[in-house]
């Protein structure tokens, strides 16, 4: 039996790496800043409250300051960035397997034109960003105005 981590097995991911690798024309199936978790990050969860809609963003391993939020022409971007800082001096030992690594991500949502930045709240605690949208009163859409067809 092999070890594994996390429900994946360690040896065939090592493997798996030295032959990507070697063959560059091979598309790798793997996001550099979470390997095959990435269909797991920013995760979402959309809530309609009476007043406002909430999101709740999973944004695991990040800080406060690694996390952005912007609204611009109707559309709300969350963008993530993470930077790891590789010390090499004073180690002792070698690294066998690295899994973390540099990148960034982000996602965007449409929340239409009538959301200014100053009404969305957000705050971010134990690597779950919440955003808060006002809601706005809908536009009613005019009646049909059908014409009959003799």
């Amino acid at each position: 039996m092999l070890p594994s981590v996390f429900t994946e097995n360690l040896f065939d991911e090592m493997f798996d790496d030295m032959f990507n690798d070697m063959l560059p024309m091979v598309s790798s199936r793997r996001n550099p800043l979470y390997g095959r978790h990435s269909k797991n990050l920013m995760k979402t969860d959309v809530r309609e409250t009476e007043s406002a809609y909430e999101l709740d963003v999973d944004l695991p391993g990040f800080k406060k300051d690694e996390v952005q939020v912007q609204l611009q022409d109707g559309y709300l971007t969350i963008a993530a960035a993470k930077g790891l800082e590789r010390e090499n001096d004073d180690k002792k030992g070698r690294y066998i397997r690295q899994e973390r690594y540099t990148g960034q991500c982000s996602r965007s949502f449409y929340v239409g034109s009538a959301v200014r930045p100053e009404d969305v709240s957000a705050k971010f605690e134990d690597g779950i960003l919440r955003v808060t949208l006002p809601k706005h009163d809908q536009k009613q859409l005019p009646a049909s105005n059908t014409i009959a067809i003799e």
